[in-house]
Parts: structure tokens; C-alpha cells; sequence
């Protein structure tokens, strides 16, 4: 495969596709290539989303998307907090002054909606250890959003003030004392108050939250979480080093923990920002891509709500230069609440919902965090049956509901979307896997609509203070997100020139995943479950390009 080509020239080349085990060729296969994408092959051409890789691609703007994730990178934000209201308030400075809600065709819309709970804004914490009364060292702190150690007070913790000796085994905690543990908040916190702790503090991470560089970073993670709303007992996160050294202070007589939090607690509307590409020959269609301002990781989700809104600026300015004809169906770019943002958007679009994708951690270092770019499929035979080379990632495999396996040709697409972008760069590893569940996606799925994520993972930062702009490539930003859109418009723009390729690829997919059921001896009924989904998704890919069933 020639790398580093691009446009015409890079889409005809062609190489050899072998068929999968066990199985016959497919007929009158030209082509086709994984271009450093780790599943199924696709065929290459250059229809579906090869026909707008280049001028997204080349339009996007690389320099003014990480200007905007350092903008956000500064600010805890949630729910209709400061953190949140600032990065809202961005959006639409920028949107507005490219002409979103201004000019025809570019539609501009915010959405309020009551809260279930006041908007929660940290605004400082710390840890003292005090020995025999005085204080000796801040174990954690913090007075700023910016600050490193931002994530030491759960979402929805309260304001506190208070001292207690330190207690690690809860079966010795008496009243008054301050119970550490690296149990998640959520399995200790109801026993801890029944035994009269003053506070709780948890060194709780993830397993995968291990620095796979090995030296050792993990060990000042602070983890991000959440308590309860209305929770009263005092709360805190601290790290394996500081968990440590309490440990080494347990037997040591007259020490102390003072604990001192202050948020604040607002009653504010939730805002939800739509902004809208409309199409051209049915705009009453629409493709919504998502992105959740809330959490205040970088790259969980700065770094998806930046790459969002360079996607819009980019199409616009695509078409607007006549570098791309504006797509037939509208896309909407929505950013809010995660899940919450999903919802509000279906339930206030007059629009049909052809297919939604979800930007979550799309810019994530791979040197920095070990994590590499993730398609994430909706239910299918594979979130059912794991063969390879399928696999789950640590996130783990979600529970599959039987309702929610509504075949499409979606997954197809932006597999197609991430293949063509990396041979346009010469390559770019990528990745997919079976769903799993966890974002805006799974709202869509939820209601009966083909839905996808794209992501990266694991990063053993994620859900800590150290998801930071420095862990932000930018060059995995903008092919995530020239990904996404480029998906986005396969689907918004697909014509029945496309369906070819889709289909042959499609074909492509299922003899493969037959091959490797027979191969690994599972039970006929996986081999059996592809072949209904691929036939399936062959009509749902056939209605999209030309409004007609296939064959």
C-alpha cells in the first residue's frame, strides 16, 4: 500500500485482500486495507467518507482546536457550574463569530433545562497532618480550578471543617476518627457514617489507572468522583503516596488530620448548545455528533468538546469556499451534560435522528497515557459472542440488551472514515472493539437509534487530576476528529455511489467474522447472527445511499 498519498491518487491505490479463513473471496474484490486500523478491512475507494477526507483534513485547523482545550483545561467543570458556564460561554463566542445563528443554513441553538440538583463549584480544600497539635505538612490542596490537585473533593461533597486521628482498618474506626481506605467512596460511605467517622478519605483508582510507562506517575493520582447529592459526612480523594505515608503514620502517637473543604451550591438552569450544518435536499434529517462539557479531565472531555467545535468551523468553512457541496442531510453538533445533552437534543429536535456519534477522549496522547483511538461499535453479534479479533478493553463488556441490537451499516462507516484518514497521513493506529457502554451513545442505542463512539483508551490518567493538557496530542485531536466528521458526513451526504463500497466492505466483515465462528468452533448460531445482521445492515446501508432496500 503506498503511503502518504492522498485525495484521488491514494483512494484507487490497490493491493491484494485475502479472505478470511475457511472462507471464499469475495467476488469482483478490487481491494481493500485496515490503513493501520486494527479490525475488519475495508475496501478502498474513493467514495463514502474518501470523498471529504482531504478538504476536512486539510482545512482543519490543528492550532485553534488546542487553543480551545486550553482554554477549557483550566476549570473543574460540572453541571451548571462556573467551570461548565465558561466553557458554554466559549462555544458560543466562537460559533456566533463564524456566523453560526447568523446566517442561512447555519443554525445556532441553546436549550435550558431545570437541573435535578443545584450546579457544584469547588473552590478549595486541604489535608493537613498535625502532630502533637501543630501542623506539619499539607498533604493536599487546593485554592484554584487550576490547581494539580483539583479532583481531591468528590462532585457534590460538602463544605467541612474538621479533625480526627487517621484509621485504616474499619474494623477499629471509632467515632471521631477519619477512616482512609482505597475503596471507591461509594462502597464505604454509608457503613462509615453509621460508625460516627468525622471524614473518609479513599485513595481509590482504577485498575488500569497503572502509569504504563513504569515510572510510577500513578502514585500521586487523585482520583475524580462522585458522592450523593446531599451528602453530609466530610469527604476527600488523596493518592497512593499520600495513603502510604499515612499508613507509616497510623501507630504514631498524637497525629492528626485536618480536613477543610469549601464549594459552593447555585440554582441554575442546565444549558444544552446545538449548532447545525443544514442540509441541502433533506434537512429534516439530521446526524448529531455529541460531546459532554462536564468532568474536568483534558482529555475526559476538553479535548472532545474542542475537536466538536473545529469540526463545525471546518465544514463550514468547507463549504462555505465551495471545497465540499454542503451535505444532503443536517448535522448537528450538540454539546452539554453527558447523557443529560443526548436526551435534551432528541427530545427537542423536530429533525429525524438518522444516526448519532459520540466524541468522548479524543486526543489522548498514545506516548503519554498508553492509550490509542477506539471505535467503539454498538450492540451487535460481537458484544455477544467476543471472537477474535475482537476484545474488550478494560472498560469492560456492558450488559447487552436484546432490544438494543438494531443492525446498521454505521460502524462500517466510520471504520471506512478512520481507515481512509490513515492512509492520508501515512498511517495512524486505530483500534475497535465491541460495545461496551459508558457515553452520550448509549442514550441514542437507548431509543431505538444506530449509535457510536469514538474514544481512546485505556489511559491510565482517565478519572484523575493528571488528565491534563499535557496529555493532549495534537495531532491525535485532529485525526479523531476529521474521523468523526468525515463519519458524520458518510452518513449525512451518502449518495448511491457510496453503497458500493459500504456493502463490499460489509460483505468483507461478515465472511470474515463466519470464518473465524467456524474457525473457533462457537455455536452455529454466531456465524448464523453475523449473516442476519450483515443482511440487516445491507438494507439499512441501501436505504441511506438511495432510499432503497438492496436485494
Amino acid at each position: 500500500r503506498p503511503m502518504g498519498r492522498s485525495g484521488p491518487e491514494r483512494a484507487l491505490a490497490r493491493e491484494p485482500c485475502p479472505a478470511a479463513p475457511g472462507v471464499p473471496p469475495v467476488e469482483g474484490w478490487g481491494g481493500c486495507s485496515s490503513g493501520g486500523h486494527g479490525g475488519p478491512k475495508v475496501l478502498l475507494g474513493d467514495t463514502g467518507p474518501a470523498r471529504v477526507v482531504g478538504p476536512l483534513l486539510g482545512g482543519f485547523d490543528e492550532e485553534a482546536a488546542m487553543a480551545t482545550v486550553a482554554e477549557l483545561d483550566p476549570w473543574f467543570r460540572e453541571p451548571g457550574n462556573d467551570g461548565f458556564e465558561f466553557g458554554m460561554d466559549v462555544l458560543l463566542a466562537k460559533l456566533r463569530g463564524a456566523g453560526f445563528g447568523s446566517r442561512e443554513g447555519y443554525e445556532l441553538r441553546e436549550i435550558e433545562t431545570p437541573m435535578d440538583a443545584p450546579a457544584w463549584t469547588p473552590l478549595s480544600a486541604s489535608l493537613t497532618l498535625h502532630l502533637n497539635g501543630e501542623p506539619i505538612q499539607v498533604l493536599h490542596q487546593f485554592n484554584r480550578d487550576d490547581d494539580r490537585e483539583r479532583t481531591m473533593l468528590p462532585v457534590h461533597a460538602s463544605s467541612c471543617d474538621v479533625r480526627g486521628t487517621p484509621e485504616l482498618d474499619f474494623a477499629d474506626l471509632d467515632p471521631g476518627e477519619i477512616f482512609v481506605t482505597d475503596r471507591d467512596l461509594d462502597e464505604v460511605l454509608h457503613q462509615a457514617q453509621e460508625r460516627g467517622a468525622a471524614a473518609v478519605l479513599s485513595s481509590f483508582l482504577f485498575d488500569f489507572n497503572v502509569d504504563p510507562r513504569g515510572t510510577m506517575r500513578h502514585l500521586d493520582a487523585i482520583h475524580y468522583g462522585a458522592v450523593p447529592v446531599g451528602t453530609t459526612l466530610p469527604v476527600a480523594h488523596i493518592s497512593p503516596r499520600i495513603h502510604a505515608l499515612l499508613a507509616d503514620l497510623e501507630d504514631v502517637a498524637f497525629s492528626e488530620l485536618h480536613l477543610q473543604a469549601n464549594v459552593r451550591f447555585d440554582e441554575r438552569p442546565l444549558r444544552t448548545l446545538v449548532a447545525t450544518v443544514v442540509g441541502l435536499e433533506r434537512p429534516a434529517e439530521v446526524v448529531p455528533l455529541v460531546a459532554h462539557m462536564q468532568e474536568p479531565g483534558t482529555n475526559d472531555n476538553a479535548s472532545g468538546v474542542a475537536g466538536m467545535l473545529e469540526g463545525a468551523l471546518t465544514l463550514m468553512r468547507a463549504v462555505d469556499d465551495r471545497k465540499l457541496r454542503r451535505p444532503m442531510r443536517s448535522i448537528s453538533f450538540v454539546w452539554g451534560d453527558e447523557y443529560t445533552a443526548s436526551g435534551v437534543f432528541l427530545d427537542h429536535t423536530e429533525r429525524t435522528v438518522v444516526a448519532a456519534l459520540a466524541a468522548d477522549m479524543i486526543g489522548n496522547s498514545p506516548a503519554e497515557t498508553g492509550a490509542v483511538c477506539l471505535l467503539e461499535r454498538g450492540p451487535d453479534p460481537g458484544a455477544r459472542w467476543v471472537l477474535p479479533p475482537d476484545e474488550h478493553t478494560a472498560w469492560g463488556a456492558g450488559e447487552v440488551d436484546l432490544d438494543w441490537i438494531l443492525p446498521s451499516g454505521l460502524a462500517v462507516i466510520l471504520r471506512m472514515a478512520l481507515v481512509d484518514v490513515g492512509l492520508a497521513v501515512g498511517g495512524w493506529v486505530s483500534g475497535e472493539h465491541p460495545w461496551e457502554g459508558g457515553s452520550d451513545h448509549d442514550v441514542f442505542l437507548g431509543r431505538g437509534i444506530p449509535a457510536a463512539l469514538l474514544w481512546h483508551f485505556p489511559d491510565f490518567a482517565y478519572h484523575t487530576n493528571l488528565d491534563r493538557l499535557a496529555f493532549v496530542d495534537p495531532r491525535e485531536l485532529r485525526l479523531s476528529s476529521v474521523a468523526l466528521l468525515c463519519a458524520a458526513c458518510g452518513v449525512a451526504d451518502a449518495r448511491p455511489k457510496d453503497l458500493e463500497r459500504y456493502i463490499e466492505s460489509l460483505l468483507h466483515e461478515r465472511y470474515e467474522r463466519q470464518g473465524i465462528a467456524w474457525e473457533e468452533e462457537a455455536p452455529e448460531e454466531v456465524a448464523t447472527s453475523w449473516g442476519e445482521w450483515s443482511s440487516a445492515a445491507r438494507r439499512w446501508l441501501a436505504f441511506l445511499c438511495n432510499g432503497t432496500p438492496a436485494r
